[in-house]
């Protein structure tokens, strides 16, 4: 009779270990998948923002060493990420590839109209109205520079659309962070509850609270690594297959970026579940023998 009650004892233990393993890794896993969106919505707006056009047309007399001079003057500047010199030659040549005929020919005589320039792209922090028109205000500075052309409206609405996004993102996250907070709160309470009699026996019979708290604390942080660990092999299982489905993502991907929000899932599993473990079985170890009933 001994034995059958105690393999009962051990099994609802089991279960109730397990119950809670699963729920810390379902909502560290949710947890994880916003933020992998956050990432990839962030990347993605950086690459967005890097790949507005910004020509800086030049006029027709202008010599190419002077040109090569604003290009090698535009590339010591932080706050660029990329130029490429466009010779009229290479500007007819894509002109024509576009129209899908030779254009030239039309012309007779009549000289080229198209003119060299420097086609720019802007890191993202810079990719906006106010920075962009304060770049084309010095760049009209210069002797050289005939025209600076990007199209404002474009900018405007690809900020303003990034913003959006980011904001909503942000709600999203906090939300489910505290929902995700909540939860694990619950599972561990309701774990620690379940051993509430087995903490007050301890009691009975001279156990210290620190010697009663520890191995449940050590036993809460076990669960936040192994539910942490098991939704980061969920998250990279659907990492993986996005990208072998997707290949456009992986050029959005930062591997860094990725590892440093894995451990910091697992580092955050952990935190919480020792926390809320601490917090919980200290509730039972001063609580009146009648109240444990309640």
């Amino acid at each position: 009779m001994v034995q059958v009650e105690e393999k009962h004892n051990r099994r609802q233990l089991t279960s109730s270990y397990l119950t809670s393993v699963v729920s810390i890794m379902l909502v560290l896993f949710m947890l994880g998948l916003l933020g992998l969106l956050v990432l990839h919505a962030q990347k993605l707006s950086n690459h967005i923002r890097e790949n507005i056009g910004f020509e800086i047309i030049m006029k027709p007399d202008v010599k190419e060493a002077e040109i090569i001079r604003i290009q090698k003057m535009l590339d010591a500047v932080p706050y660029v990420k990329s130029t490429v010199y466009i010779t009229k030659e290479e500007a007819t040549k894509r002109l024509s590839k576009d129209l899908g005929e030779d254009f030239i020919q039309w012309l007779g005589d009549e000289e080229n109209p198209l003119l060299p320039s420097v086609d720019v792209r802007f890191k993202a922090a810079w990719a906006n109205n106010d920075s962009l028109a304060i770049i084309e205000n010095d760049l009209m500075q210069q002797q050289a520079v005939k025209e600076v052309f990007y199209q404002k409206s474009l900018v405007h609405l690809i900020n303003q659309n990034v913003r959006r996004i980011s904001i909503v993102l942000l709600l999203l996250s906090v939300l489910l962070l505290v929902i995700a907070i909540a939860l694990i709160n619950n599972t561990i309470r309701l774990s620690i509850y379940s051993k509430r009699f087995l903490v007050r026996s301890m009691q009975l019979v001279g156990a210290t609270e620190n010697f009663i708290r520890k191995p449940f604390v050590w036993s809460g942080i076990m669960q936040g690594l192994l539910g942490g660990v098991l939704a980061l092999i969920m998250l990279s299982l659907v990492l993986y297959t996005a990208n072998k489905n997707l290949a456009e993502l992986a050029q959005l991907q930062d591997l860094e970026t990725v590892i440093a929000l894995f451990l910091g899932i697992l580092a955050l599993g952990i935190l919480l579940t020792g926390l809320f473990t601490h917090l919980s079985i200290n509730k039972y170890l001063r609580s009146k023998t009648d109240k444990l009933f309640t």
